[in-house]
């Protein structure tokens, strides 16, 4: 392999996956790294790297953990933005209302959505909210 934190995310996973290949008698060589667990001194690289990416896996787990927080704190939030506005899904919403004269609806959920450039289900989405 070529990184040894594409292995496993934990040091307990690494050790065991280890002692279980080692029963086997299957060796471990992590290339970028310069690790062969054939020898006592490449087990020992082998665990302490192991150490070494669990922490920075949960360092980076905890940042973004913060940088979310933070970014909450600030009112954003993840994912997309709306594709319509509140005023043009209320528009969307009286034109689906709208009535012609022979008392059918004037504008199909095509067109509504043609007219706001959304798809269909974006308009059944906004119209199936209270």
């Amino acid at each position: 392999m070529t990184k040894l934190d594409r292995l496993g995310r934990s040091l307990e996973n690494l050790i065991d996956l280890s002692n279980t290949l080692q029963e086997r008698g299957v060796d471990l060589v992590v290339l970028d790294q310069g690790i062969d667990t054939s020898s006592i001194t490449g087990r020992m690289f082998f665990q302490i790297l192991g150490s070494i990416a669990e922490f920075e896996h949960a360092l980076m787990s905890e940042r973004t953990r913060d940088g979310l927080a933070a970014a909450r704190a600030r009112g954003r939030t993840g994912g997309q933005k709306p594709k319509l506005g509140p005023r043009q899904v209320r528009l969307a919403r009286d034109m689906y209302e709208e009535k012609d004269a022979d008392g059918k609806r004037a504008h199909t959920v095509q067109h509504i959505a043609e007219e706001f450039g959304v798809t269909r289900p974006t308009i059944y989405r906004h119209l199936a909210k209270p």
